[in-house]
């Protein structure tokens, strides 16, 4: 992919979420590796969210942010749809406030991604993936399948399919989506921090991200890590 469209990617989300949020990213990190496209913002906290921050207040901002993406979900994947020729299946998101950091996740239509086959192996593959099952099984249960590939040298996403327990599902149905996506949020991010995910990739994560299709029962994690191995390469600042 050319880096002039991962330019312009970064350029359009930056925008998009400083008219939205009133302030943007310092930097937008655009990494492309089919199926799979990720927008890692840097340095992004509104002076409003900052408050409400220093008050304690975490949940309202994850809240209001989410609220306001769920209605930016049609244009952004409309505008990756024109920039990258492919239409955008699945759209998802998260943040990290402490590092005033976050990520979108967009995975393009492609035949054959639910088999796993496209995801690429790396070394240590089979390490991450039994730790993962390990973490999910203390958040709710050990997921039905796992998959996982580097898009470059410092982005590495796991997919986890049948992951929810019944109470989980009757929640959704019950309509408290929201309420569990902060609090799933949350524990899976404190369990998997306390994994032994550096040492089996030896290398430092910087963050971690977490977001579900609760409906298809399917979850996303990121791991951004210090850019100090080899896997190969695409992205771009702005």
């Amino acid at each position: 992919m050319e880096k002039s469209v991962q330019t312009e990617i970064a350029s359009y989300i930056g925008k998009l979420l400083r008219d939205n949020f009133g302030k943007g990213p310092s930097s937008v990190y655009v990494s492309i590796k089919k199926p799979f496209i990720t927008m890692h913002l840097r340095e992004f906290l509104a002076p409003m969210e900052r408050v409400l921050m220093s008050q304690q207040k975490h949940l309202k901002v994850e809240e209001i942010r989410d609220l306001l993406m769920t209605e930016l979900i049609p244009e952004v994947k409309a505008t990756l749809k024109a920039s990258l020729g492919v239409s955008i299946d699945e759209l998802y998101y998260d943040w990290s406030l402490h590092n005033r950091s976050g990520i979108i996740i967009g995975v393009m239509h492609e035949d054959g991604l639910e088999s796993g086959e496209v995801l690429e192996d790396y070394p240590q593959k089979e390490a991450i993936h039994n730790e993962v099952a390990q973490v999910s099984k203390q958040a709710e249960k050990i997921p039905e399948t796992v998959n996982s590939c580097f898009l470059n040298e410092r982005t590495l996403i796991v997919k986890r399919t049948g992951i929810l327990v019944r109470i989980e599902k009757e929640l959704i149905r019950s309509g408290f989506e929201e309420q569990l996506k902060l609090t799933k949020r949350h524990l899976e991010k404190s369990l998997l921090e306390t994994g032994d995910f550096n040492d089996i990739l030896n290398s430092e994560i910087m963050d971690i991200f977490v977001d579900w299709d609760f409906k298809e029962d399917k979850s996303y994690i990121t791991f951004i890590l210090q850019p100090n191995k080899s896997h190969g390469s695409n992205g771009s600042d702005k």
